[in-house]
């Protein structure tokens, strides 16, 4: 999708009492246009506040499920082979932005792990598939801990957390 330009009126334009006098007010006043013809906004998640409490979320599962995983017996091997495995969702952007982000969010979200490790737990005969969904789960909170979110069709930097690494910007 392509951001509107902004056109550079031939006369200041005048907000309320003031005028824009400077070169960063016309940017902000562009931005904000751009906004709102876009429906892209900033989340209100990417607040300083509130990542710094998400990515301690993605800390927190992240150690709880390597627990878990440690707990199974499974293989450390195993983990190490299928821990990148969710970002081959990335492929998804080769079919464009808006199909990447679907993809990329529909195995980066934490529900279809949680079936599989429901279904593991619940199913007979199925707890072998326990320690994927916790190599799954472990991965997603990685990613929620360095900054990377669930994305949104405009691109692959426009994430739910702001731009991965930019923490408390």
């Amino acid at each position: 999708m392509a951001l509107p330009l902004c056109r550079v009126p031939a006369k200041r334009p005048r907000c309320g009492n003031d005028s824009i006098r400077q070169p960063w007010q016309l940017i902000r006043l562009c931005m904000a246009t751009a906004n709102l013809t876009t429906g892209l906004q900033a989340s209100p998640a990417v607040a300083a506040p509130i990542l710094t409490l998400l990515r301690l979320e993605g800390l927190a599962v992240a150690l709880v499920t390597a627990v878990l995983y440690a707990r199974t017996g499974a293989s450390w091997w195993l983990f190490a082979a299928l821990w990148l495995a969710p970002d081959l969702s990335m492929l998804g952007y080769f079919a464009g932005s808006r199909w990447g982000a679907r993809i990329y969010n529909a195995i980066h979200s934490y529900v279809t792990p949680a079936t599989l490790a429901v279904a593991a737990l619940l199913l007979p005969n199925s707890h072998g598939l326990l320690p994927f969904a916790l190599i799954w789960v472990n991965h997603i909170g990685v990613d929620r801990l360095l900054g990377y979110g669930l994305k949104y069709p405009a691109g692959f930097g426009f994430t739910h957390l702001g731009a991965p690494g930019k923490h408390g910007r």
